[in-house]
């Protein structure tokens, strides 16, 4: 019979995070903040989408008193989602770079658009955009922090969240990948056509030796990858 090795504390923390990866809190992301908040590092009221009610989730956790939302990172407000004015969308692709759970849909040079059931609201859509189509408006008025939010879509969020880590990871290996054997294949082409003096060879022979050696990481992060994906319940 297996048991379940106990959450750690920067896991209980993560679990009680809205989960909208919006780095207002003064990291990249909830995950990083958890863990911050677990090691004394960063405070435990610097979640403005919590709100008070997450603070006070927090500070029950830690055995620690309520305390204000701390003002340097937002305040507390109603739920926001993303809506882009298609009139002025260019397709520049900056928004879907930006959105954290993958909300927005669309392909370059192509309007494009917000899923309002993914948003999670957290603004950083709106930054990178060079026309100013897009507009964060409050969909919950009256209702802010966990009023405003469940647990079921910040559960939700989370997930998507890990997968869009995953999915630029992956891109990137496969990037790497495809880099590495474009310079392998110039580097035989080389070869092939010119006479090399010995150093140069030799300079040559290194050149293959990186290349084939960040091939191979790239193969066996792949591998990992996948290993890890079919472990997943």
């Amino acid at each position: 019979m297996s048991s379940t090795a106990p959450k750690s504390l920067a896991d209980q923390i993560e679990d009680l995070l809205p989960q909208t990866q919006c780095t207002k809190c003064g990291y990249p992301a909830c995950r990083p903040y958890a863990e911050a908040v677990a090691s004394g590092a960063a405070g435990y009221n610097q979640c403005p989408p919590g709100g008070a009610q997450g603070v006070e989730r927090l500070a029950h956790l830690l055995g620690k008193p309520v305390i204000p939302l701390n003002p340097a990172n937002g305040t507390e407000r109603a739920r926001p989602v993303a809506v882009i004015d298609e009139a002025l969308c260019i397709g520049c692709t900056l928004c879907i770079q930006a959105c954290p759970v993958d909300a927005i849909v669309g392909a370059a040079k192509q309007m494009h658009t917000v899923l309002p059931q993914l948003c999670t609201g957290c603004d950083l859509c709106v930054a990178p955009c060079p026309v100013d189509c897009i507009a964060m408006v409050d969909v919950t008025p009256g209702k802010t922090g966990w009023d405003a939010w469940s647990q079921e879509q910040a559960d939700s969020a989370r997930e998507r969240h890990q997968f869009h880590l995953l999915r630029l990871r992956r891109d990137k290996e496969e990037n790497d990948a495809r880099l590495a054997a474009k310079a392998a294949a110039k580097l035989k082409a080389v070869e092939a056509e010119s006479t090399l003096t010995p150093e140069e060879k030799a300079a040559q022979e290194r050149k293959k030796a990186i290349i084939q050696a960040a091939m191979e990481r790239a193969r066996l992060q792949k591998e990992k990858m996948a290993e890890q994906a079919k472990e997943k319940p």
